[in-house]
């Protein structure tokens, strides 16, 4: 147990975080460009936080939550989204006294009680937009094009945009009675999660993913016939916004994400090559969760990417970029008399912003050039005891097997030239 990590969760090794490095300097690039500034959370948060943000009548809440009672009795929750947690940002720090909209991203791990599978794990990586402050259609186009945008300058083509209204408190009871008319022969026959869900949020039995359920809902009212003017307004105009940005998309009426927050605009982006796990974002429109939380009523929409489903959908089409070493000279330093010049000269160069390293385990000058080779280093410096007693060090380049003796005082400048050539 001591050797192997919990179930669920996953190391991220040296051959592979600089595949992660590659996909946050995307992000950064782009939140940059679209005028989003980075927000960071804590990892943990109050419950009650998420049971009234997120709602209980969730599978996220019902099933996957990490929750425990600290040392002063208090109910934590490691947090298994982070929408909830930077609108209670928003609130506590008066954001929304700020120029608006307030314009965020995040990064960071989400934890979840869930089967692990490939693309899924207890412990998972989110980057996530929340754009807080403005109701119209033209904030949700942005968001759906930004994450269109992400995904596409990352190499992925194969790309399926599904949008849907879900509504608002306005007209949604009246598609829940005649959603609840349809259903009400069948759901005794539905799964146990439908079976309860049928008088807490009918809705969410159009999300299920159990084949009969999906059967028995076939046919079933749409929400976009029972819109209320404003909302049909609102996504007519989304619609237009997405068209006149040459983003395609189809419009999926059994979309309603797994959230009870959400109003008005959802959508989700799905990435066909990864089979039946095929979304890697998601998000909507969420106008009443401000309030919810304890503020005045404020407009909000926000996505979420599911980063390890990425890195998995650009894994299957080697998209990845190859590992590169940064690495510009290896010293290697033969006998005792070496070690210290050795040192001294690696210090100098990584003081001057040259990247290098030597070898810290007295091996031969054979072993030292194999291990250099490996890593792979531009250059090694050869610091031997003639060497020492002449201030120099044998430069070979590893890929011309050129030798040269220069002064250890200039291979600063020497470097340095070459990088300006």
């Amino acid at each position: 147990m001591l050797t192997t990590a919990p179930r669920g969760t996953k190391d991220i090794l040296p051959e592979t975080s600089g595949h992660w490095q590659y996909i946050e300097e995307t992000v950064y690039n782009l939140c940059r460009i679209y005028g989003y500034s980075e927000i960071r959370t804590p990892v943990f948060e109050h419950t009650e936080l998420f049971l009234r943000g997120i709602g209980e009548t969730t599978d996220i809440v019902d099933k996957e939550m990490y929750t425990f009672t600290d040392r002063g009795e208090r109910s934590i929750t490691l947090r298994p989204e982070n929408t909830a947690a930077v609108v209670r940002a928003f609130l506590e720090h008066k954001l929304y006294a700020g120029p608006q909209p307030t314009k965020l991203f995040y990064m960071g791990p989400m934890f979840r009680y869930d089967r692990p599978q490939a693309g899924r794990y207890r412990q998972f990586h989110q980057f996530g937009i929340e754009a807080i402050g403005a109701k119209g259609p033209a904030i949700d186009a942005e968001i759906i094009v930004l994450a269109v945008q992400f995904l596409r300058q990352l190499g992925l083509t194969e790309l399926k945009l599904n949008i849907n209204s879900v509504g608002c408190p306005q007209c949604r009871p009246v598609y829940r009675i005649r959603l609840q008319e349809f259903l009400k022969e069948k759901v005794s026959s539905m799964c146990g999660d439908c079976q309860s869900r049928f008088d807490r949020n009918p809705m969410r039995i159009l999300d299920c993913k159990k084949e009969a359920c999906t059967a028995l809902s076939q046919g079933a009212p749409q929400m976009v016939d029972c819109l209320c003017d404003e909302c049909k307004a609102h996504f007519e105009q989304l619609k237009g916004l997405l068209t006149a940005a040459d983003v395609d998309y189809v419009l999926n009426p059994r979309l309603v994400r797994g959230l009870d927050y959400y109003t008005k605009t959802a959508f989700e982006i799905q990435y066909s090559p990864l089979g039946a796990q095929s979304a890697v974002c998601g998000g909507g429109r969420y106008d009443g969760l401000i309030q919810e939380c304890g503020g005045q009523a404020t407009p909000g929409i926000g996505f979420a990417v599911g980063l390890e489903r990425v890195l998995l959908a650009l894994e299957k089409q080697n998209l990845l970029p190859e590992a590169k070493s940064d690495i510009d000279v290896f010293i290697a330093p033969l006998g005792d008399n070496a070690q210290a010049p050795a040192f001294r000269l690696l210090c100098q160069l990584r003081q001057a912003g040259i990247a290098c390293d030597m070898d810290f385990l007295n091996r031969s000058l054979k072993a030292q050039m194999k291990y250099a080779n490996k890593y792979p280093a531009r250059f090694v410096a050869i610091i031997g005891d003639e060497e020492v007693k002449e201030n120099k060090v044998m430069l070979k380049n590893m890929e011309t097997g050129e030798q040269q003796l220069i002064d250890m005082d200039t291979i600063q400048q020497q470097f340095k030239a070459e990088r300006k050539g």
